[in-house]
């Protein structure tokens, strides 16, 4: 469908083969870090479970720090989702490509965030519509 918006509007709908490779790169090594920070989150949460806890004090610490690596851990497994997610599109033959309109994101935006899958202008009117700024975030 993204691509006959494109072919309908004239749009060009393929990035470059080396740049793809590029972000492939970028998406990877994101996606090797995200899951060892998930494997660290989750073993620092498993390791704060402590049975030598003296009080109530302890204990309440203690809690904080096992859902605040609970919740950590979470966010990484957000971020593995949205860049397997990426690395799909690049094998569709659809990254680059604005998800809402067809037309492709500029080069910048996915430097500075390799999973965009709004181009600014659309990303833009998705965080008004919810309420946000009128500034697009990256």
């Amino acid at each position: 469908m993204l691509s006959e918006i494109a072919e309908r509007e004239g749009l060009k709908t393929l990035m470059d083969a080396n740049r793809l490779e590029h972000f492939r790169g970028i998406l990877l090594e994101q996606l090797r870090q995200h899951n060892e920070n998930v494997r660290d989150e989750q073993a620092a949460a498993l390791e704060s479970v402590d049975d030598s806890v003296k009080d109530s004090m302890d204990m309440s610490l203690q809690d904080v720090n096992q859902e605040l690596s609970l919740r950590l851990g979470e966010r990484e497994s957000q971020a593995v989702a949205e860049i397997d997610e990426a690395l799909r599109r690049i094998d569709e033959g659809t990254y680059g490509q604005c998800e809402r309109c067809g037309k492709p994101i500029d080069e910048r935006r996915l430097e500075a965030m390799p999973t965009a899958r709004y181009d600014a202008a659309c990303q833009a009117e998705i965080e008004a519509s919810k309420g946000g700024n009128n500034a697009p975030t990256l």
